[in-house]
């Protein structure tokens, strides 16, 4: 989207050893951190938002992020497992490319 908007990618910055830069503000939010968040509650005489409500609503944030939590590292694990039989796959067709040419 930033693409369309100004014409150009946004600046990835990395550190030296090549992950991205992350502040300390936006570390990966964690399932538990949703759970366990706590709100002020509202000065007599204001309003505010109902505590059961947003205690509801955390819940439900906290089970869905896990849920993508957990898609993610299946889909970690299945590209590992991908990339190692590709691996596999091509060490093997060296292997007959090879003895190809040496009958040749």
């Amino acid at each position: 989207m930033v693409e369309r908007l100004f014409g150009r990618r946004p600046a990835r910055h990395r550190r030296a050893d090549g992950v991205p830069y992350r502040s300390r503000r936006c570390l990966p939010l964690h399932p538990a951190q949703v759970r366990d968040r706590r709100f002020r509650r509202t000065r007599l005489g204001r309003r505010g938002l109902d505590p059961g409500d947003v205690r509801r609503f955390l819940d439900r944030v906290a089970l869905e992020l896990a849920d993508a939590q957990q898609a993610a590292e299946r889909a970690r694990q299945e590209t590992a497992h991908i990339k190692d039989a590709l691996r596999r796959w091509q060490s093997e067709q060296t292997r007959i490319r090879d003895r190809y040419a040496l009958h040749r």
